[in-house]
Order: C-alpha cells, then structure tokens, then sequence
C-alpha cells in the first residue's frame, strides 16, 4: 500500500514539474495545462511513463498538424479557436476514454491488462486519426463530400470527407499505433494493425454521427462527440482483440 502511495505521489511531483517547464509553450490554455497535469498523472500513476509519453505524444503530434496552414485556415474561418491551443474541454474530449482504461488496468485482475491497453492504444490512435483528417482535410481536401449522401459541402461542415484527410487520417492512426508498439503498449504486428483500422473506422464513423446527429442536438458538442468516437474506438479493439484471439503478450 506505502509502494502504491508512494508511486502516485511521485507520479504527482513529476508531472507538476514537467508542466511548470512546459507550460509556455503554445499548445494549451492555461486552464488546459492544468488539466493536462491531472491527465498526466493518472496516466503516470497507472502505467507509468510510457502512459504518460503516449498522450504526449499525440498532444505534440495533433498541436503540429494542427498548426499546418494555420494561416490559410484561419482566413478562411477553418482553423481551431485560441490559435489552436487546447483547453480542459479539448484535453478530456481528447483522453476520457484512456485515463478510464488505463486506471481499469490497475483495478482490474492483471489477464485484463492486454485487452485494455489495446483499447486505450485504439482510442488515441483514433483521436489521432480524427486530428490528422480534419486539419489536413480542411487545408488539402479538393473535393469535400458529405459521408452519409456523397454530396459536396464546404470544407469544415460537420460530417465532411475528403481523400485527402481520409489518407491522412489512416497516416494518423498508423502513426499513433507505431507509437503505442513502440511503448509496449499495442502487442505485436498484429495488435498493430487491428488498431490502425480501428482508428480509422472509428474516425469514420465520428463523421456520421457529425453528419446526422450534431446539428440536431445543441449538447452534442465537438468534445463529446470526441469522446463518443474515442469509446467507440476502444470497444470495437477490444471486441475484436478477444474475437480474434490475438497474442497477449505486452511489454512491461
């Protein structure tokens, strides 16, 4: 119990460190580092620092694509509010999902642990994936069609793909599933793959629920609708990673 305390504090003590350096940097609110930090330290506390390097780098990786064309967006009223910087909306929109399996992880009998590192890889790997698509779409995407009727719409509406952010947010979600394997997180080649299509099915499907229900529901917003696609990525990996009977072999 003294081992477990002990490594939450620590797990405390490093990411209010790491976020008093970091914090100048333009890529939260300031109300966002701080719950950046939060975030940081469940996932530090439940799997230690490959948890936390994971959502940093999806953090880093989505604040980079984001500021791609920056310019071109913002004149066209496309790019991201706040110069593009997160708040706790953005932060817990973005990572619900994950902190909630990577704390199961924890509480869980340990045969559960691989199952649920496949659907906390597949949530960020699908976020990722949604990231990708949508700034790349916004500034790339030659022809913007609506998923559900295929007819053109202006670039930004809600429930809009192009091929150009369909290719980048498969790039995305590959991205973010090498990311995972690399971290031990996702195992092996097959895990891998199983959570690159995820994300992208689920990327896919976020653009439906954006097309036929978000202009529907005024409290449908984008960070809930981030968290419904987040989920759903989760569960569709872990359903299949059982269905299929893959390798549970994870790094620790």
């Amino acid at each position: 119990m003294i081992a477990v305390l002990l490594s939450w504090f620590s797990a405390l003590l490093i990411n209010g460190l790491l976020i008093a350096l970091a914090q100048r940097l333009p890529l939260l609110t300031k109300a966002g580092w701080v719950h950046a930090g939060i975030l940081g330290t469940l996932l530090w506390g439940s799997l230690g620092p490959r948890g936390w390097l994971a959502v940093v780098a999806y953090l880093a990786l989505g604040s980079m694509v984001t500021k791609l064309g920056f310019r071109s967006k913002q004149a066209r009223g496309l790019a991201e509010a706040r110069g593009g910087r997160r708040g706790p909306e953005n932060v817990w929109g973005s990572a619900a999902t994950g902190a909630v399996l990577a704390l199961a992880s924890q509480l869980l009998p340990p045969q559960a642990t691989p199952v649920l590192l496949v659907g906390f890889a597949a949530s960020f790997a699908a976020k990722l994936a949604d990231t990708f698509g949508s700034e790349i779409g916004k500034r790339w995407g030659r022809h913007t069609l609506l998923i559900t009727t295929l007819r053109a719409v202006p670039p930004g509406t809600e429930g809009a793909i192009s091929l150009e952010g369909t290719a980048a947010s498969l790039v995305g979600s590959a991205l973010m599933a090498s990311l995972m394997g690399l971290l031990g997180l996702v195992p092996t080649a097959m895990g891998w793959i199983l959570v690159t299509l995820v994300g992208l099915l689920a990327t896919l499907i976020e653009s439906v629920i954006g097309a036929t229900c978000q202009h529907r529901f005024r409290w449908l917003t984008n960070e809930l609708v981030n968290g419904l696609q987040t989920t759903i990525a989760a569960l569709i990996a872990m359903a299949c990673f059982l269905l299929l009977g893959l390798p549970a072999q994870v790094v620790a």
